[in-house]
């Protein structure tokens, strides 16, 4: 049982004072069995830029949940701030060696300490990092049953299912069996060995996304690197969609000219 006060304005960690004070004092309450009061929580959504994605000296070990919680320990600005998830780190780009971590914490409702924290900086080692606000849930989903991106497994649209290695119509437990890659072929230049059973598939593909020499949910693909910005997302789908209605166009003129 508790007691629920309602404010006509967002209150502040220095009204509770004034509260306890008053709930404590009152000759129809036994002070001994009131706990502190404490302000309704909700969430707040920061991202950290400037920490190095290989944070050991003289080591390629690469930057882990347990290193971001021990640097938000031993910075004091994070003093008194509790995450309601685990961060979520990022590499920036394949050719940089900096990372991105993105951090949702608990807060009151008038993001009290998220304000504390935007903008400020702190040192991780030589690195000066920079905490900036981020928008709640800036993940992009990625289907795993046709592999595309913007859309949830549960959502997709497609019968049946593709295979993330091969873009085939089976799923992808079942490459070996259905992908025709692995598959003996005589009549091909030159001929096509089947893959011993029990081996790994060993051919290289293209991925369903960016057509890189890898398969769809590859970490290093430029979809996956910017699944957290989805204003990207929504540029490439609109390129993505430009490109293949031109194509189209460009057939049809063909087949009209003959």
């Amino acid at each position: 049982m508790g007691i629920i006060i309602i404010t006509d304005k967002v209150a502040q960690q220095s009204d509770l004072s004034i509260i306890d004070h008053y709930i404590k004092n009152s000759n129809d309450i036994n002070a001994l069995q009131v706990e502190d009061s404490r302000l309704s929580k909700s969430k707040s959504y920061l991202k950290i830029i400037g920490i190095p994605f290989y944070p050991h000296s003289n080591s390629q070990e690469k930057l882990t949940l347990l290193d971001v919680e021990t640097i938000l320990k031993q910075n004091h600005i994070f003093n008194n701030i509790s995450l309601s998830s685990k961060p979520r780190i990022i590499k920036i780009l394949p050719k940089l060696d900096m990372a991105i971590v993105w951090i949702d914490i608990w807060d009151v409702q008038s993001g009290q300490n998220a304000k504390l924290l935007i903008n400020r900086c702190f040192n991780v080692g030589n690195y000066i990092a920079m905490i900036r606000g981020a928008n709640m849930n800036p993940r992009v989903p990625q289907c795993k049953n046709c592999w595309k991106w913007g859309h949830s497994t549960f959502s997709c649209r497609i019968q049946g299912a593709k295979c993330v290695k091969c873009n085939s119509s089976h799923k992808s437990k079942h490459h070996r069996e259905f992908g025709w890659y692995c598959k003996a072929n005589a009549k091909t230049n030159p001929p096509r060995l089947e893959t011993k059973k029990g081996e790994p598939c060993p051919h290289s593909f293209k991925c369903s996304n960016c057509k890189g020499d890898h398969q769809a949910n590859l970490n290093s693909c430029p979809f996956w690197r910017h699944h957290f910005n989805r204003k990207w997302h929504i540029k490439k789908q609109a390129e993505i969609h430009e490109n293949r209605s031109q194509s189209i166009h460009s057939k049809v003129n063909g087949m009209n000219k003959q």
